[in-house]
């Protein structure tokens, strides 16, 4: 197998990209990745303008020698490029695999909309820390080149699922970039957001016309959370009961994605 990496949003390092490929050449050593140079561009806060991201993904995705496409990692800025990129993709990027998560939301709803591959919610190919053994990643890796299942998200049971950080989904909302999600069991998770930031947007997930016919929703991990200056009276299980309701769905309980050192795998469709 042969991975491609490109950033549709921020930067990586060369250090983190040479951990990556390290990795992988010790665990999958007949298989091989390769980081587009546009990942280790800087302007501003992305990884190079807006043309040269979506340029970068355009030659990696229409290119029939990558069988994958693993985001180097999230941040902001993907979906500046969408518009640019999705009516170009060509055949080749039918055979691709793509994951990522956080803002590659973006990308893989717009892919799985149109779709275009398969997709699916899972750690990036900038995750891997100084001192990380590499679990997440190696789950990801599995997955994509034996097809190993021990990494997905252990509450897939069957029906076809779909992940995505909530101010992501939000966004989407009432775009074309938005997927049909009927029958879907939705997998949700946050970061670095308050609570009644994330009340809100859950409030906007519950009234919107096309999320309407979903199988359920799972909540994943939701860290980082700001203190409020009051407290603010629900905790994040009640939120989910509640709006829940009010969206007419039921709330199945946890999920183990999102910003976390072991964010499983949650495949889009059926796993």
């Amino acid at each position: 197998m042969r991975i491609g990496v490109v950033a549709p949003a921020r930067t990586v390092s060369a250090e983190s990209a040479a951990r990556m490929q390290a990795f992988m050449a010790l665990t999958y050593p007949g298989h091989e990745i390769v980081y587009h140079p546009q990942c280790f561009v800087t302007e501003g806060h992305f990884a190079g303008p807006d043309e040269l991201r979506a340029a970068a993904f355009l030659e990696f995705a229409n290119d029939p020698a990558f069988d994958a496409i693993w985001f180097a990692r999230g941040g902001y800025g993907s979906n500046r490029i969408l518009d640019m990129a999705m009516p170009q993709l060509g055949p080749a990027a039918r055979n691709k695999t793509y994951i990522g998560y956080s803002d590659m939301g973006f990308m893989l709803g717009a892919l799985y909309a149109r779709r275009i591959g398969r997709q699916a919610h899972g750690s990036m190919a900038s995750s891997m820390g100084r001192e990380d053994k590499g679990i997440d990643a190696g789950w990801v890796l599995g997955w994509l080149i034996d097809g190993d299942r021990r990494g997905l998200e252990p509450t897939l049971d069957g029906r076809p699922a779909a992940a995505f950080n909530l101010a992501i989904l939000t966004a989407m909302i009432g775009t074309p970039w938005l997927p049909d999600l009927t029958d879907h069991v939705l997998h949700i998770e946050e970061v670095s957001e308050a609570m009644y930031r994330i009340d809100r947007m859950l409030f906007q997930m519950a009234h919107a016309t096309q999320l309407k016919g979903l199988a359920g929703v799972r909540l994943g991990t939701v860290t980082d959370v700001p203190d409020n200056d009051v407290p603010f009276g629900e905790n994040l299980e009640q939120m989910m009961i509640r709006w829940c309701r009010e969206m007419g769905v039921p709330y199945l309980g946890r999920s183990g994605i999102g910003h976390i050192a072991l964010n499983h795998v949650v495949p889009f469709g059926v796993a």
